[in-house]
C-alpha cells in the first residue's frame, strides 16, 4: 500500500481544536507487543525528516505489514514537529534527534518506550548517549547516525594531522573552512581543540573561553561552509585544504578525483544521532513498535547504508554493498562524542553568532 504524505491543515476554533487532538496523551511506558514479528493493521501516522520515509526504507515495511494504511508527514527540525504536535498534528511515530529533542521531551509528546519491545535493542550503537535514556525512561530508538571529522587534502598537506586542533593550525590560515549554518559543530569542535573533553556539558565559564578562542581565530577561515555541495566546490576549487565534515562528503570528493581523506580525530569525533519516539497520543503502539523494529533490522540498516548513512546496527555488515561499505562501517562512529541537547543552547548560539560577524 503507497504511502500517503499527509497535508497540515491548521485547526481553529474551539471545536475545531478539540477535534485536532491536543490531549497530550500518556505518561506511561508502551507497551511492547507480544510478538514483534506479527504483521499489524489499521493506521499509522509517522512524522519524520524526510529521508527517514524514503520509499525504499518504507515499500518493504508495507509489503509486510498489507492491512496497515501508512500515513507520512516530513519535518525541517523538531522544534518545528513539536510546535504542530502541540497545535493537534496527529502522529504514532515522529523522528528524534539527540541534539534538537528538548521540545518534544519537555513539552511531554513522547511517551517511554520498552527497549524489550525492540529486539536488536542490544545490537544498536548510541543506546547511552545522553537523551536516549533519561531518570529511567526510553525515549528514542537510535537509527541513524553521521559523524563529523576532518576532512584533509591529502595532496597539499603531506603532513595529515589527526587532531581538531589542527583546523586552527594557524599554517592553514586562509585554508581552511568550517561549518557555517549550525552553532554546534564549530562550538563543539573548538572545545575540543581546547581540550574539553566533554563539549556539551561545558560549564559557562569553558563557553566563554570557547567565545574568546573562536573570536581570536575568526580570520582562520576562507569561509564557513553551507552545505555538502559548497563543501565540495571548495576543495574542488583548491580554495581550501581542511575543514570540519562528514565521511560520506569525503567519499563524494573521492568519486570526483579530489585527493581527500576523511579523518576521525583523536579526541574523538562528533556525531549526530537520530532515532524514532512514540508520542504520547499514539493510537496504534504496535505499528509504532513495528517500525522501530523494522528500521532497527539488518536489512533496512543496510538499506539505510545504500542511502549513505553510518549503521547503528553494526550486524547488518554483511548485508551492505561493498561500494557503500567504508561511509556505513560503524567503526567511523566509535568514541564519536554524539551531539546532545545543550541547557545553554541560546547562549551557544550567541557565541557562534559573535563568531560569524567576526
Amino acid at each position: 500500500m503507497r504511502s500517503v504524505v499527509l497535508v497540515l491543515i491548521a485547526c481553529a476554533g474551539t471545536a475545531a481544536l478539540a477535534g485536532c487532538g491536543l490531549d497530550q496523551g500518556t505518561d506511561a511506558v508502551a507497551p511492547p507487543p507480544a510478538n514483534p514479528n506479527v504483521p499489524v493493521g489499521g493506521s499509522l501516522r509517522v512524522f519524520t525528516y524526510e529521508d527517514t520515509t524514503a520509499p525504499d526504507l518504507m515499500e518493504p515495511f508495507e509489503e509486510q505489514n498489507p492491512d496497515l494504511d501508512v500515513k507520512t508527514a516530513s519535518f525541517g527540525s523538531d522544534e518545528e514537529a513539536a510546535a504542530k504536535l502541540v497545535a493537534g498534528f496527529q502522529a504514532d511515530v515522529v523522528e528524534s534527534c539527540l541534539d534538537e529533542m528538548e521540545p518534544l521531551t519537555a513539552q511531554g509528546l513522547l511517551r517511554p518506550i520498552d527497549p524489550a519491545g525492540v529486539p536488536e535493542w542490544d545490537n544498536l550503537a548510541f543506546t547511552d548517549a545522553p537523551g536516549v535514556t533519561e531518570d529511567g525512561k526510553t525515549w528514542v530508538v537510535p537509527l541513524s547516525a553521521g559523524p563529523q571529522g576532518l576532512i584533509v587534502n591529502t595532496a597539499k598537506v603531506k603532513d595529515v594531522p589527526r587532531t581538531w586542533q589542527a583546523l586552527f593550525d594557524p599554517k592553514y590560515k586562509g585554508e581552511a573552512s568550517i561549518e557555517g549554518d549550525y552553532e554546534l559543530p564549530a562550538v563543539a569542535e573548538a572545545a575540543l581543540a581546547m581540550g574539553i573533553a566533554e563539549p556539551m556539558k561545558m560549564t559557562d565559564a569553558q563557553l566563554g573561553e570557547v567565545s574568546a578562542f573562536l573570536d581570536a581565530r575568526a580570520g582562520q577561515f576562507r569561509s564557513l561552509w553551507q552545505s555538502d555541495s559548497d563543501l565540495v566546490n571548495l576543495f574542488k576549487s583548491g580554495e581550501i585544504v581542511i575543514s570540519d565534515g562528514g565521511p560520506g562528503v569525503a567519499a563524494r570528493m573521492v568519486e570526483a578525483g579530489i585527493p581527500v581523506e576523511w579523518i576521525a580525530p583523536e579526541e574523538g569525533p562528533l556525531s549526530w544521532v537520530c532515532g524514532l519516539s512514540i508520542t504520547a497520543n499514539s493510537q496504534n503502539v504496535d505499528a509504532a513498535y513495528r517500525l522501530i523494529n523494522w528500521q532497527a533490522s539488518p536489512r533496512a540498516q543496510a538499506i539505510r547504508a545504500d542511502d549513505g548513512y553510518v549503521l547503528t546496527n553494526p550486524t547488518a555488515m554483511s548485508l551492505v554493498d561493498p561500494a557503500d561499505a567504508a561511509t556505513a562501517d560503524p567503526a567511523t562512529i566509535e568514541g564519536a562524542i554524539p551531539e546532545s541537547s545543550r541547557p545553554d543552547e541560546e547562549e551557544w548560539v550567541h557565541v557562534f553568532q559573535e563568531f560569524q560577524a567576526r
